[in-house]
């Protein structure tokens, strides 16, 4: 089971936070989220990874379906505080150069 917390700061960067295992049921869940995200027009997204204890090839597909349709709203989705399952999944499918995380939260758009 997984949970999502989301919530959109004052500068407009919009935050979700998965709470558990991303996998083949969540990522759907992941999916919709973005998704609704950038309808709404919140275009910069972090999604803070410090609370996923698992992800699977469906939850990298949900990251990059958020990442293009960020992009193509001309905003763009980054990765904040992956664990050390996260991490070794993003450096084994090279997804950490497309993906690269950042130490936190706050400073994910300070590039």
């Amino acid at each position: 089971m997984i949970d999502f917390a989301v919530h959109t700061r004052d500068d407009g960067v919009g935050v979700v936070v998965p709470q558990g295992r991303l996998n083949m049921v969540s990522a759907r869940r992941l999916k919709e989220l973005l998704s609704e995200l950038v309808a709404g027009g919140t275009v910069r997204i972090v999604v803070d990874m410090a609370e996923t204890t698992f992800l699977d090839s469906s939850g990298l597909g949900a990251l990059i379906g958020g990442l293009k349709a960020a992009r193509q709203a001309g905003g763009d989705l980054r990765i904040a505080r992956p664990t050390p399952a996260v991490t070794t999944v993003f450096e084994l499918t090279n997804l950490d150069r497309v993906l690269r995380a950042r130490e936190d939260v706050d400073g994910a758009f300070d590039d």
